[in-house]
């Protein structure tokens, strides 16, 4: 009987050894993001579709980006996704061994209010119970780097809550505002028909400039939560991150399936969304995975 070349890869992951003298773990271990989020959805099709190719995948469900590097870089994990500007972090400042897969698709913060809320401006949300994410989410990076770049004229009382828990709180009255970065739709507030969503777009030189160029100007379409015109605000893309000693034929299937199938992956619709070889190659300061630039060459020469 033959045997694919993906299900010897899987067989591969049961094996022990590698280079370096680590053990490959006995499963692919792939973190994604909180509930509600596109993370998780993505994340879930994915190991599918590396399942269907005989590659044994565990998925684990986290606060996303700052945590899901951390597990990498640890060990932890093997393959995870992350906001840009956190893993430029992860290189720059904190300098652990990870590297990008792809660069995936485009996140959009959304700074979320009530729909008859009388916060009109970022400006607004001085002395407000403000939820900035969860502890060690990506979301939680770029909401307090937005706070600072506002300049408010008084500190915004700040709760962390993930995307669920900071939902109910809106909803309950104990918090005026959140912050959620994540693709457009994010299922979760797709669901809602109540809130109102803030622009930042006045705030992306400031964060460019303190920051650097992980941070872009984007619009949320109007379609994406009924409201009546598009709400500028800042976008930072997402990768698809890996451990740096993942091996190199487990990146570059990882990252082969990733493409083969994106029309089944369900990225979001909104500009930025579609899964493209070419937008995938920009990842600025974060190092490509040798696997993921085999692949990449291997579609380009």
């Amino acid at each position: 009987m033959l045997i694919s070349r993906r299900s010897l890869l899987g067989l591969a992951l049961l094996a022990a050894g590698c280079s370096g003298g680590e053990a490959r773990p006995a499963e692919l271990r792939l973190v994604t993001g909180q509930s509600g989020g596109l993370y998780g959805q993505l994340g879930d099709q994915l190991a599918k579709e590396l399942r269907r190719d005989g590659i044994p995948v565990r998925v684990t469900q986290t606060a996303a980006s700052v945590q899901n590097l951390a597990m990498m870089a640890d060990g932890r994990a093997d393959v995870g996704f992350s906001l840009a500007d956190s893993a430029d972090d992860a290189i720059r400042v904190r300098h652990q061994p990870v590297s990008a897969l792809a660069r995936v698709y485009m996140n959009y913060v959304h700074l979320v209010v009530g729909e008859s809320s009388g916060i009109a401006e970022v400006g607004d949300l001085a002395g407000r119970a403000v939820s900035i994410g969860a502890p060690g989410s990506g979301t939680a990076v770029i909401a307090a780097r937005v706070v600072a770049a506002a300049g408010l004229d008084g500190p915004p009382e700040i709760v962390r809550l993930e995307l669920d828990a900071s939902i109910r709180a809106l909803r309950g009255g104990e918090i005026e505002a959140f912050f959620w970065s994540g693709g457009v739709p994010t299922p979760a507030l797709a669901a809602l028909g109540d809130i109102r969503l803030i622009p930042l777009e006045a705030l992306v030189p400031v964060l460019r400039r303190r920051f650097g160029p992980v941070y872009e100007h984007v619009s949320v379409p109007a379609d994406a939560y009924g409201a009546v015109r598009p709400v500028p605000t800042v976008g930072a893309p997402s990768y698809l991150m890996c451990r740096t000693t993942l091996p190199e034929d487990v990146a570059y299937t990882v990252t082969e399936t990733l493409f083969r199938a994106r029309d089944r992956l369900q990225a979001p619709s909104a500009p930025g969304g579609r899964l493209d070889e070419r937008y995938a190659i920009g990842t600025g300061a974060v190092p490509l995975h040798p696997g993921a630039i085999r692949y990449y060459r291997s579609v380009y020469g």
